[in-house]
């Protein structure tokens, strides 16, 4: 534990482009590679963040993270690794299945167009009302949330974040995007526990937006509010049990 009473940086990355994604197909839990601009992709997000001091700097604490966590998807896999190395290898890779892209069952490998045609009703109810519905075969939302939930206590303790098991929960709602007293206090706030530690989180856009959602209580009726950028990046603060929101898809690193 740091002299930061618990305090912690998450910093949470959806993978770069896959082939899948370049041919407009529904992935989920399936396993296509990345694509050749996903690997350009993947190592100018490595890049950026093996050089987090680079102007404009990244709100993240001096030193190496505690972890590079990944789901075992492929995509995410060789996206990780790719910070992995371009940070010289200064923190451990580790896969945790909890960090699987949500399953879109009968959509998997089906283009937009074709789930379109086949199952519009069904589409335009997952589009709509993502908590009710979702693809046929797939994963509810409730259920990849239980599971991101699962994971994300297990980074937290992992980096000692202070946040406390419960959080998130639809009982009594911890403040949001809060301030401990001891870190107001304008630009020195931002990074002024410099033993502060932080962790990597690599996985995919449904799964980060519930665990984004889980760590600033917001409610999954607003799942839609929160996409993330093909290898953006976003940064969560932990302070006195408190998360709140520092950037989100940071993505000027990623070539055009």
């Amino acid at each position: 534990m740091s002299d930061g009473s618990g305090d912690a940086t998450l910093v949470l990355v959806r993978h770069g482009e896959t082939t899948w994604v370049a041919e407009g197909r529904f992935q989920g839990s399936a396993d296509p590679p990345l694509s050749v601009v996903g690997d350009r992709q993947a190592a100018a997000v490595a890049q950026r963040l093996a050089q987090p001091d680079e102007s404009p700097a990244l709100p993240l604490p001096p030193g190496a993270p505690r972890r590079i966590w990944h789901s075992p998807l492929a995509r995410a896999a060789a996206t990780a690794a790719a910070i992995w190395s371009a940070r010289g290898g200064d923190a451990p890779l580790t896969a945790e299945p909890g960090l699987m892209e949500l399953a879109q069952g009968d959509w998997e490998g089906q283009t937009a167009t074709e789930v379109m045609s086949r199952w519009p009703r069904e589409l335009a109810a997952w589009r709509t009302d993502p908590l009710h519905h979702h693809a046929p075969g797939g994963e509810s939302l409730t259920d990849g949330s239980r599971r991101a939930g699962i994971a994300l206590e297990g980074i937290l303790a992992d980096v000692g974040s202070g946040l406390g098991s419960g959080f998130g929960d639809a009982g009594a709602r911890s403040p949001v995007l809060g301030y401990a007293d001891h870190h107001v206090g304008g630009p020195g706030d931002i990074s002024d526990g410099i033993h502060e530690p932080w962790t990597l989180v690599v996985a995919h856009d449904g799964i980060l937006r519930l665990v984004l959602m889980r760590l600033l209580d917001i409610s999954l009726d607003h799942y839609w509010a929160l996409p993330f950028a093909l290898c953006g990046i976003t940064v969560v603060e932990v302070r006195a049990g408190r998360a709140r929101l520092r950037a989100h898809n940071l993505a000027d690193h990623l070539p055009v």
